[in-house]
């Protein structure tokens, strides 16, 4: 049940920001082994004066923000950077060096889910352990 949030420029056309939510949420089924049908992703898109980047960075430049269920092992991170990176290079065609990707892990106390439950009290429908 991870939730995705994506930042980027404003003006891609609906081809390329779909690639990337496509490509991240395979990612995560590759590497964290969440459900194909489990989508929770958000994008954002700025104008010029609203986003600011390095210096080294292109107007491809992309923040991936992923708040998920904490208990994956650095394996499965590792795994999952580099599925993201591969799948954006590949398609919709984003440098690696303009991926920014961050995972946040908030306790399972933390997580109101399935009608308003805390997470760590039911069976959430997957292994989170990977």
């Amino acid at each position: 049940m991870p939730i995705v949030r994506i930042e980027l420029y404003n003006g891609f056309n609906a081809g390329y920001r779909k690639q990337i939510l496509d490509g991240v949420h395979q990612a995560l089924v590759d590497a964290f082994h969440i459900p194909d049908s489990d989508r929770n992703q958000l994008m954002v898109e700025f104008d010029d004066d609203h986003f600011e980047r390095s210096a080294n960075k292109s107007r491809s430049f992309t923040i991936i923000e992923i708040t998920a269920f904490k208990g994956r092992s650095r394996e499965a991170k590792r795994m999952l950077y580099q599925k993201i990176v591969g799948n954006l290079k590949a398609s919709p065609g984003i440098d690696p060096k303009d991926i920014l990707i961050v995972v946040k892990e908030p306790e399972l106390v933390n997580w109101g889910i399935h009608g308003g439950v805390c997470a760590d009290e039911t069976d959430i429908g997957f292994q989170v352990n990977v």
